[in-house]
């Protein structure tokens, strides 16, 4: 009988062992305000009930900058995460270090070629998403930037909040008119946004699209056109807002001191992430609405937001896991809902198909706002070094928006910073010549 008890316990612990879930972490990010962790938490705990095969780990890792750095290290560790939620500008650079899998192979054993997949998602996100024609992320939280505007002051101003500024001459007039001063104090800016590293460089990239530009060579790691007219022109438009129109406070400022002037009526135009939508939405109490990002020459805005990745390193099965959650995450049904309660927009298309998107959108015109403005979006600045090479843009900006130095010096220096952290990525591609 003994004998008997031991054997169905070892062969119960067999069972057990062979049906033990998949252990998979997922490192997540959040970049802008509002309740997405606790949300995020919320969605993994459905996903492990509806796959007991797969148990995850949502692990929340600051922002996006933040996460890039812990899941470097996790590589280099030998424990890198199952799938990580990255920026969508960093999967040039984990492809080109190959710390992220090209996921072609994945896809084609559930019967579909990559190009059949990357129809799924909005046009504008493919190109952050594929390199050197392999599919490394998959779009899942994503955003432009928009101009969000007080109704009431606007109408206090004799504006028509239905007809907001649409080009760089539009936005002039209406943030002299909106900017309000008593003597030597400002009691009301008429535009502010984030100063901030990421979100500057992003805003920036955009107002330099606007102006007719392009910020960086979408198809190639080691370019980038700082020292351009029409980059030079987009932060000499900050300047001016700053020291010549005093529209705009000098120095920098972050997204929590933006959005707090916003809501205060300290300023009446900011420029934020469609991200930012709900949280805007629950906390804006006089009304609001939501425009492109103005043009000086054509309608642009770049993608932000994030894509999935799995980094190398993972097992095949925990690379299975991680293709299932991704899908999961990424499914119309998923992605609409994450959409309704963060404000990003969804990055598949089918998900303004169902009826639940479809009732979103007629009550929420803001975040139709940031759909319609997808028409004319482009890919997010990504390179070599792309932290870096973003930081030599954002510390010249910087300079400018506290008065020391002007945008053709900082934007010169800026560009030669670049190419040096670019060089050797330079050296080894376009730089190198076939035997």
């Amino acid at each position: 009988m003994r004998i008997l008890q031991v054997a169905t316990m070892a062969f119960g612990l067999m069972t057990g062992a062979a049906h033990a879930a998949t252990e998979l972490d997922l490192f997540f990010p959040v970049p802008v305000q509002g309740k997405l962790a606790t949300e995020m938490q919320r969605l993994i705990e459905e996903f492990d009930k509806t796959h007991p095969d797969i148990h995850v780990t949502a692990v929340y890792t600051g922002s996006y900058d933040d996460t890039n750095l812990k899941t470097r290290a996790a590589i280099q560790a030998g424990k890198p995460p199952g799938a990580v939620i990255m920026s969508a500008n960093f999967v040039r650079e984990y492809a080109i270090n190959e710390d992220a899998i090209p996921l072609d192979s994945i896809i084609a054993k559930s019967g579909e070629t990559p190009a059949q997949f990357m129809e799924k998602f909005w046009p504008a996100l493919r190109i952050n998403a594929i390199e050197q024609g392999h599919v490394y992320g998959v779009p899942f939280q994503n955003s432009t930037p928009l101009m969000y505007y007080s109704v009431d002051a606007f109408k206090e101003v004799g504006l028509d909040p239905d007809h907001p500024p649409a080009t760089w001459q539009e936005w002039a007039d209406a943030l002299r008119k909106l900017a309000k001063h008593d003597g030597d104090k400002t009691t009301r800016w008429g535009v502010m946004f984030p100063g901030t590293y990421d979100y500057l460089g992003w805003i920036v990239s955009g107002l330099a699209m606007a102006n007719g530009g392009q910020y960086y060579n979408t198809g190639y790691g080691g370019e980038v056109y700082y020292n351009t007219p029409t980059t030079i022109g987009a932060v000499k438009l900050i300047d001016t807002m700053i020291h010549q129109w005093h529209v705009m406070p000098e120095g920098v400022t972050d997204a929590n001191a933006v959005t707090t002037a916003f809501f205060q009526g300290r300023t009446a135009m900011m420029v934020l992430s469609t991200g930012s939508l709900s949280f805007v939405r629950e906390n804006m109490k006089t009304p609001y609405k939501v425009a492109f990002l103005p043009r000086q020459f054509v309608n642009a805005a770049p993608i932000g937001g994030a894509s999935l990745i799995i980094p190398r390193g993972n097992s095949p099965e925990r690379q299975a896991a991680a293709w299932t959650l991704i899908n999961w995450l990424t499914s119309p049904e998923i992605a609409g809902g994450w959409s309704r309660f963060t404000g990003y927009f969804a990055p598949r298309i089918a998900a303004y198909d169902l009826p639940e998107m479809k009732t979103y959108i007629a009550e929420h015109p803001d975040a139709k706002v940031a759909l319609d403005q997808l028409a004319y979006a482009r890919g997010w600045f990504s390179t070599y070094n792309v932290v870096g090479v973003r930081k030599a843009l954002e510390d010249g900006v910087q300079a400018v928006l506290s008065g020391k130095a002007t945008p053709e010096a900082a934007m010169a220096k800026a560009q030669a910073e670049a190419d040096a952290l670019m060089k050797p990525y330079v050296e080894q591609t376009a730089l190198k010549l076939p035997h």
